[in-house]
């Protein structure tokens, strides 16, 4: 198979830069470290016993790790050190001429898009999840189900279906609008609890009037003192709306006392606030079909901060509609012990005064 990861990929999640593209030296300069090197190392620990033989790009982009595995490997394509879009796409094009029967890739939507224009339909594609948003469909749901897909589709046990590859604009997508489109279509392996579903939007009256009634709840309990970090999302926005105050929509925002005390936060950010303030909550929402509660898209709510602020102070919150479309929802924190510790069967706020129960797991062990 072929195998490569985006060496930067996810590094601009924490440091609130929704997104790494072009990015990679901003990201290190407020601090991040990189994310997607680990969860490849995660998914390859997976695949001792595979009887394959991984071809791969140079040193960061899979070399180093494959040899720190013990798998074997060979090197197709020499990439540059400092490695580009260009790198991804021409390692692909060894990976077709080599006749491999699976590409793996670990990044996010901008390395799936980079993936699939080489490939198309011509090889089935896995991604190990590792960007800031990940809204294609050719994701596992974190990098130990990637591993055993992987090992599943090597023994034929897997069908494949297509999917789409879904991108958002980064620019539009930081100055706080999502600009979604669809890119191209991919084979993927599939099993149903192991990839993710593309991200859905749902939007009709009914969804609204129930975000109205879950802020209109919320704007009520956020009175008590605490400051409660508002996650990504239009529910968590309507939230800030019936409060009176502007939210990042694409963002995370903290707010105490129905006032806004830092804007489109940093995981630094958070954590100085929990250190300054005290009794801190969180507020998050699923994404829609996927069903990710953390650990997608607002990846400055690290397990740091998430461990910090307590467990038992995260607050979900979701419409009818979207939990029933939602089979299970999922934490993907990166901290496999805290996404134990949080899952379980869980209220999550879906209307005025009104919750519902819903089974919440660690998606490592789903």
């Amino acid at each position: 198979m072929g195998f490569l990861v985006n060496p930067v990929a996810g590094m601009g999640g924490a440091v609130g830069l929704k997104g790494t593209d072009g990015l990679a030296d901003e990201a290190i300069r407020r601090g991040a470290v990189p994310v997607s090197p680990r969860r490849a190392e995660t998914a390859l620990g997976r695949l001792r016993a595979v009887d394959a033989i991984f071809l791969t790009a140079s040193g960061e982009m899979g070399e180093s790790l494959l040899e720190r595995s013990g798998l074997r490997y060979q090197v197709v394509f020499e990439a540059q050190e400092k490695s580009s879009f260009e790198d991804t796409r021409r390692a692909c094009r060894s990976f077709l001429e080599e006749g491999v029967d699976l590409i793996v890739f670990c990044g996010g939507d901008g390395t799936a898009r980079d993936v699939s224009d080489v490939t198309g339909v011509k090889a089935p594609i896995i991604g190990i999840p590792a960007g800031v948003k990940m809204h294609s469909g050719v994701f596992a749901i974190s990098p130990q189900a990637a591993g055993d897909l992987i090992r599943e589709f090597l023994r034929s046990d897997l069908k494949t279906r297509e999917t789409e590859i879904v991108d958002v604009d980064e620019e539009k997508y930081r100055s706080g609008t999502l600009d979604t489109r669809i890119y191209g279509v991919a084979v993927v392996p599939y099993k149903p609890v192991l990839v993710q579903e593309r991200k859905q939007i749902y939007s009709a009256g009914s969804e609204e009037e129930f975000k109205e009634e879950i802020a209109i709840f919320a704007s009520e309990f956020m009175r008590d003192g605490s400051a409660y970090i508002l996650g990504a999302g239009t529910t968590t926005a309507r939230i800030a709306e019936v409060l009176g105050v502007e939210k990042t929509l694409l963002g995370v925002d903290v707010v105490k006392d129905g006032k806004v005390i830092c804007r489109d936060a940093s995981e630094r950010d958070l954590l100085g606030i929990i250190d300054l303030v005290g009794n801190t909550k969180i507020i998050v929402s699923p994404i829609g079909a996927q069903g990710f509660v953390l650990g997608r898209g607002s990846q400055q709510i690290s397990p740091t901060v998430l461990r910090k602020a307590g467990p038992e102070n995260i607050i979900i919150v979701a419409t009818p509609h979207k939990l029933k479309e939602t089979p299970r929802l999922l934490i993907v924190t990166g901290d496999v012990d805290l996404d134990e510790t949080i899952s379980g069967r869980k209220q999550v706020i879906s209307g005025y005064r009104i919750a519902q129960l819903k089974d919440v797991a660690a998606s490592s062990n789903v």
